[in-house]
């Protein structure tokens, strides 16, 4: 197993006022030849966007978009005629394609929101854009203290689907909880995205906000050493 942690506060970071963006990877005005994409996940955002606040109208084009608010609710409105709020609790994913616009808002005007904005290389160029977005309740003792496939190249599962050899997981853990990941291809690498809480690995510590790149191996086990909220995203290394 090959492994590099990164800490939370060596990420790129921005002040806009309305938006305070933190950076996994070079975007926008940071840029780190060492931090430009891990296999085909281009980017991670971190985002605090003000209330009221969002992004005008803006183009995409061949690109896999995931957004998943961590708090607060996000208006989004699209050149495909798509309209809706997303919650703390949905995930949504667009597929640029062909190209596409779009705006992004805080839809509170009085609470701050957080998100996550995950791009994925597609796997085929120039698809016809598409749009969707899925509940998924981390809360229910259905869910917890498990990991729960949420993306993933099946269009015809109970998934989100990209078009990527791609997998999405997320878990809510209690503290002093074991788990594990099997890699769908040994090939993959996998990026560890600690959004709350404090887990090992391999005798690595990962604390809140905390990423970890692996490579090298067909299976990762963790401890939760508190309460913690782990996102997985398994994807091509080339």
């Amino acid at each position: 197993m090959r492994t590099s942690i990164y800490k939370s506060g060596t990420r790129g970071q921005a002040d806009y006022g309305w938006l305070k963006p933190h950076y996994s990877f070079s975007f926008a005005n940071y840029y780190n030849p060492d931090r430009v994409h891990f296999g085909m996940l281009r980017v991670v955002n971190d985002d605090w966007i003000g209330p009221g606040g969002g992004f005008d109208t803006h183009p995409h084009d061949n690109m896999e978009i995931v957004t998943i608010p961590l708090t607060g609710a996000l208006e989004h409105r699209d050149s495909m005629g798509s309209g809706s709020v997303i919650r703390h609790g949905e995930i949504q994913v667009m597929s640029a394609g062909t190209g596409i616009t779009h705006s992004e808002f805080n839809h509170s005007k009085t609470d701050p929101l957080t998100l996550l904005q995950i791009w994925i290389f597609p796997k085929v160029k120039n698809v016809k854009p598409r749009y969707d977005q899925k509940e998924f309740n981390f809360d229910t003792e259905k869910m917890k203290n498990r990991l729960n496939l949420v993306i993933s190249p099946n269009q015809d599962g109970d998934t989100l689907w990209l078009h990527q050899d791609a997998w999405f997981s997320v878990g809510k853990f209690d503290k002093n909880q074991e788990f594990a990941y099997s890699m769908n291809d040994p090939s993959n690498g996998l990026f560890v995205f600690l959004i709350d809480g404090k887990v090992t690995f391999d005798g690595n510590v990962l604390e809140r906000r905390d990423t970890a790149e692996i490579t090298e191996t067909g299976s990762v086990a963790f401890t939760t050493s508190e309460s913690s909220t782990v996102l997985l995203i398994e994807v091509p290394m080339k």
